[in-house]
């Protein structure tokens, strides 16, 4: 039950983390397609590529534009929510989130604007460079927010003074622990998601015999991205798992079920499906494969694994079936992917590039359509799995969460929750009438390339 202040805004930054995180991520990726769909364009001059560029663009402005308004919310509430949380950390976190909004925000919107009605008014290669500017600034954006996420999981370059972080070397807090893994690993799967949106809306064109030589092209790009991709999110994501297994043992356990820490010489047995109960300290059933934990963990047959009982119940993952069951609906989804990918390119090779004869993979056309959800699922169990995981902590052995809430009525949180969600609701409803209207409405295959633009150097007897 959602009785306290604590609970309620724990939840009401989930709705809201939840809601804004399908935004940024298709940015990312739309906008570092249509870089690669400009250049195509630039280089080839084949009319298709200038197509394409202004058709997924006016889904990239609705995205953006949602995105946008939906994070709002989202950092008001470490003043209205979390003052002690801001207290505490905000000499870095507020730093890095200032970073975010004047590195990254601020280049997206200075330049989407000419990347959407530049088209006419601007020489070719300054739009490229705006295209170009909005896919590095939603990079940068997600670079920084990554980083300060990252520096909670993984706390470094800091000390505690008189109740509150000192930043003691920038560098080791920027490039904490978790870094890496944690920025590519997320960037990563912005990119696979954006590809699969992509992919799954030219094969439901394709499906219905809209434009087939025009999805074509689309979804053959898309799935090029991703025959390179999904392996690699793979691989990132096991070696993000072995960092997890190191600097979080109590997350790295919670997720795999884990209880009693395995004896010397023996391998640790993986679950491959459980209930964990953190009553009782234990999984009221399981199905295991002796070994596999150690494997997974520490890339080694007898690598030791810390269980769960080896830490207080204080400072254990609540949720842990959440957990559980997040973290293989994640990684079930990322194997599925590669094999769809996979497939479908064995498919199209032997389909020899011709259109007719993909039309008729209606099957594999249709599996494409209904995966379009998936990686947003992917994406927000992994974001549960990373934050409910780092639970009881707000910022890891660093700060409890239940000392970072603000003393605010439970009434007001309630409130504001409510007015969110009504909030999103709206935003929601008026995204999908909107895409609603774009895929009707289809690409405009009339369309051709504005005259070239000349740069012109103002004169002094023009200022």
């Amino acid at each position: 039950m959602l009785n306290n202040v604590l609970d309620l805004s724990r939840a009401q930054f989930a709705m809201t983390a939840i809601f804004h995180i399908m935004w940024p991520i298709l940015t990312i990726s739309l906008s570092a397609f249509l870089v690669l769909i400009e250049v195509l364009w630039l280089r080839t001059a084949n009319v298709s590529y200038y197509r394409h560029a202004r058709f997924w663009s006016k889904l990239l402005a609705l995205n953006f534009a949602v995105g946008v308004v939906s994070g709002i919310p989202m950092e008001f509430q470490f003043g209205t929510n979390w003052a002690g949380f801001s207290r505490y950390s905000g000499q870095f976190f507020g730093n890095i989130l200032g970073f975010e909004g004047a590195m990254a925000f601020m280049l997206e919107a200075g330049f989407i604007g000419v990347m959407l009605l530049g088209w006419s008014r601007v020489p070719r290669g300054v739009h490229l460079f705006a295209t170009s500017m909005v896919a590095l600034g939603s990079s940068i954006s997600a670079f920084w927010i990554m980083v300060a996420n990252s520096w909670m999981q993984t706390p470094a370059g800091v000390t505690v003074t008189d109740g509150k972080i000192i930043v003691t070397d920038y560098v080791a807090a920027i490039f904490n622990p978790d870094m890496v893994w944690g920025v590519t690993h997320m960037w990563v799967a912005a990119i696979e998601t954006g590809m699969f949106v992509i992919a799954g809306i030219s094969a439901w064109n394709l499906y219905k015999r809209r434009h087939p030589e025009f999805f074509a092209r689309s979804f053959k790009i898309a799935l090029m991205v991703l025959v390179f991709v999904a392996p690699v999110q793979i691989w990132l994501g096991d070696s993000s798992g072995g960092s997890v297994f190191k600097m979080q043992p109590a997350k790295g356990a919670a997720i795999e079920g884990h209880w009693v820490t395995n004896a010397p010489g023996t391998g640790a047995s993986w679950s491959l499906l459980a209930w964990p109960n953190k009553e009782t300290q234990r999984n009221d059933w399981s199905i295991e494969v002796p070994g596999m934990l150690s494997v997974l963990a520490t890339h080694t047959t007898h690598g030791q694994v810390k269980g769960l009982t080896d830490f207080p119940p204080a400072d254990q993952p609540p949720m842990i079936p959440l957990l559980y069951y997040a973290f293989r609906v994640m990684a079930g989804i990322g194997v599925a992917f590669m094999a769809l990918a996979f497939w479908t390119a064995y498919v199209l090779r032997k389909t020899r590039g011709n259109v007719e004869r993909l039309l008729e993979q209606r099957k594999l056309l249709l599996a494409w359509v209904l995966c379009i959800p998936l990686p947003y699922v992917a994406v927000e169990a992994g974001w549960i799995v990373r934050e409910v995981g780092r639970q009881p902590w707000v910022v890891y052995g660093l700060l409890r969460t239940k000392d970072a809430v603000s003393a605010v009525p439970a009434s007001s949180v309630t409130m504001s929750m409510v007015m969110f969600l009504i909030f999103y609701v709206v935003l929601l409803v008026t995204f999908a009438v909107l895409a609603r209207i774009w895929l009707r409405a289809g690409p405009d295959l009339t369309l051709n390339p504005p005259p070239l633009v000349k740069a012109q150097t103002a004169s002094a007897s023009e200022y």
